[in-house]
């Protein structure tokens, strides 16, 4: 018989977290994270309405949460500073996951991606977030269980960050990734510009641009590219 994953047991319930919470929560984080939190953090996830606390709740168990800090782009560590095009006012949204974790006898059921998509329901649907442009994380270089889930859902690496962690006084490196929502977008890079003037070309109607001047034009950018770039240029 196939087995039916939990995410979809109508048992399984979402909920925010309350001050209540806090020993359980606490608990889970120890269990499920390298990194030990001061308890003031845990009175926050908990209470304070700036963050987006989510919990998966099964037969009055929390078997999952995540925690995300919907802030402006302003108010990012200096090292994020970098994730939206400079065009977006600093005022624009990112939200920043601070934490996903699951039970170790729940996972594989589904409830990892059940929170996650919970929380782009939220930021892509509402209309007090629809300013947000972007969803970003920090992850240790070496839980590749945690980089190949959110590599599966779109998310992408944003920058390397050497020694960022410290694991029990060890010195940890790290990565940025980032999703990007509502059109948000990172600065475009010079073959980012070159990609859009040749799309841009491409859609002009031949009796607007005669079609010798268009492959010219074509041509041009062509050679004046590196080999390996020219096939990334190519229009569709």
């Amino acid at each position: 018989m196939t087995r039916v994953p939990l995410c979809n047991d109508s048992n399984v319930q979402l909920r925010f977290l309350v001050p209540e919470d806090l020993p359980e929560i606490k608990k889970l984080c120890r269990e499920w994270f390298p990194i030990e939190y001061p308890h003031s953090w845990y009175e926050d996830i908990s209470c304070n309405r700036k963050f987006f606390s989510l919990a998966a709740v099964y037969k009055f168990q929390i078997i999952g949460l995540i925690v995300v800090e919907i802030k402006s782009q302003s108010k990012c560590n200096k090292e994020d500073q970098g994730l939206l095009s400079p065009h977006f006012p600093k005022t624009s949204l990112v939200a920043y996951i601070l934490t996903l974790g699951v039970v170790q006898e729940f996972r594989r059921n589904g409830i990892a991606t059940l929170l996650l998509d919970s929380v782009i329901s939220h930021l892509t649907n509402s209309s007090e977030t629809s300013d947000c442009k972007a969803i970003y994380l920090h992850v240790l270089t070496t839980n590749t269980t945690a980089i190949q889930f959110y590599e599966q859902r779109k998310f992408k690496v944003h920058s390397f960050l050497p020694l960022y962690y410290n694991v029990h006084g060890v010195a940890k490196d790290g990565y940025s990734y980032v999703l990007y929502v509502n059109g948000g977008h990172p600065p475009w890079t010079v073959l980012d510009y070159l990609k859009h003037w040749v799309r841009a070309i491409s859609r002009i109607e031949l009796c607007s641009l005669p079609k010798h001047l268009m492959t010219a034009i074509g041509t041009v950018i062509a050679n004046i590219l590196p080999t390996g770039l020219r096939s990334n240029l190519s229009v569709s």
